[in-house]
């Protein structure tokens, strides 16, 4: 087994080249690491590019977490001083994963909840540079690393979310807790049970895009589902707590802006929430999906917000009401331009075929709006135009399918437009999906060569 050494002793070799031998900081950085090789120690786990001061030896994210420590422990009272190690320790984590897992190991997070604690203690002189830096340097050290983040961090969130008129500091403290929220389903769930959601509704304003981002953003971290190392996650309940606050706010608040951003962040937000047939109605009822219609008329080449428009107008469609209405208020049209209008955006196309391919599930009338807008050539041409997309041929292929299995005169139509070579060549392109392709083909009336699953031969006969 190989010889393994701990960062510190690899650091204090360097330490002692530079101190001893008057090396350089590189000479003494590659020296060590000679040295340490040629005794068979394996340094896979060793930080080999910290930044050193040339003068003590030392790295200078160590230096600067201990100057930061003595700081609080004098309490020095040399404002620019602590600004200048805060920067510095933002900077170091800024650089890669091992350097913030490093800067966490020696009491970072420690240190920096301490002077945020220091720096609330006292409203009437509060230093929102302070509060700043330390946010900045936070948000840097937890990045990717949310374990970091604990009950004295909550805490303090929660106190400078009480904090008014300091918009700067309310986005720094809302971008720490979307960093929290990243694969780590405790965290979200301690963000839950606090009052953190309903300090944040107030901040919901409509003058102030910045702000709407950035809470939109944690809404939409609190419901995601990715931390492997629980068996179970509340994104559902989650999603359901944050929109009987927020829900109605947020469809509101799509005709308030014109910045296409804004506008798909509300969108992918609201589409984020919507996980209950009961919120469909809810979204419907208060003019959004009107408001949505309208967007995307608005707005017909913009990817990232039609994009969004189309899950969230998916996302509606669960609620069989809110599909037909869907329909009756003109989407097949809006949608085919938007499809039109992006044939070379993957991304757009995947998303328009699984909205039609919801949108017409088992409703012949939706079928017969759509075709008779000619979206049925567009289509087509989508699939042709991205064979090599797994995606867009899956999703083309279940669009077809819906489209054609209630309303078999459409069939001769499609295949005027040579939908069965397309179909035919993306089954051997993407054999993982050929059973969705196999599907449409037998829509449509073509030949299919279907696969018996499993064969077996029953050991007593079944009487007739």
């Amino acid at each position: 087994m190989a010889k393994v050494i701990s960062q510190d002793t690899f650091d204090g070799v360097v330490q002692e080249n530079i101190i001893d031998f008057s090396m350089s900081p590189a000479e003494a950085r590659e020296e060590t690491i000679k040295q340490f090789e040629a005794q068979g120690i394996n340094l896979a786990n060793i930080i080999k590019d910290l930044a050193i001061n040339a003068e003590s030896g030392k790295p200078i994210i160590n230096e600067t977490i201990d100057n930061i420590k003595t700081h609080i422990t004098e309490k020095d009272t040399d404002v620019q001083k602590i600004l200048e190690y805060l920067t510095i320790l933002d900077m170091e984590c800024q650089k890669s994963l091992p350097h913030r897992v490093l800067a966490g190991k020696i009491g970072a997070q420690g240190a920096l909840i301490t002077l945020l604690e220091t720096a609330l203690s006292d409203p009437e002189t509060l230093d929102a540079t302070l509060i700043a830096k330390c946010l900045q340097a936070a948000n840097s050290l937890t990045n990717k690393q949310p374990d970091l983040f604990d009950e004295q961090a909550m805490a303090v969130v929660l106190k400078l979310l009480n904090l008014k008129d300091q918009v700067d500091i309310t986005c720094l403290t809302l971008q720490w807790l979307q960093k929290a929220c990243v694969m780590h389903e405790i965290n979200r769930q301690n963000i839950m049970k606090t009052n953190a959601v309903q300090l944040m509704k107030p901040m919901l304003c409509k003058d102030n895009a910045r702000l709407v981002r950035e809470l939109t953003a944690v809404f939409r971290f609190l419901v995601l589902d990715d931390d492997i190392r629980v068996e179970f996650g509340c994104a559902h309940e989650h999603a359901r707590q944050i929109a009987g606050e927020v829900l109605l706010q947020l469809v509101d608040m799509l005709s308030t802006y014109n910045d296409v951003n804004v506008l798909a962040d509300l969108l992918l937000t609201i589409g984020a929430l919507t996980v209950r047939q009961e919120l469909c109605t809810v979204i419907d009822e208060a003019g959004g999906l009107k408001l949505v219609l309208d967007i995307m008329t608005r707005n017909v080449d913009v990817v990232r917000l039609n994009r969004e428009a189309l899950k969230l107008l998916r996302a509606m469609a669960g609620h069989d009401t809110v599909k037909a209405h869907i329909v009756q208020q003109g989407a097949a049209p809006i949608i085919k331009e938007v499809l039109e209008n992006n044939l070379s955006n993957e991304t757009i196309v995947s998303a328009a075929l699984a909205c039609i391919t919801t949108l017409t599930l088992r409703v012949k009338e939706h079928s017969t709006a759509f075709f008779e807008t000619g979206i049925a050539e567009i289509m087509v041409e989508a699939l042709r135009a991205h064979t090599k997309h797994k995606l867009v041929q899956r999703n083309g292929a279940w669009a077809i399918r819906n489209m054609v299995s209630r309303s078999r005169n459409q069939c001769e139509t499609w295949l005027t437009y040579g939908t069965e070579d397309l179909l035919n060549a993306a089954m051997i392109e993407h054999p993982s999906v050929a059973q969705d392709i196999k599907a449409a083909l037998r829509d449509l009336g073509c030949s299919v060569q279907l696969r018996e699953e499993w064969t077996g031969t029953a050991e007593k006969k079944i009487a007739a």
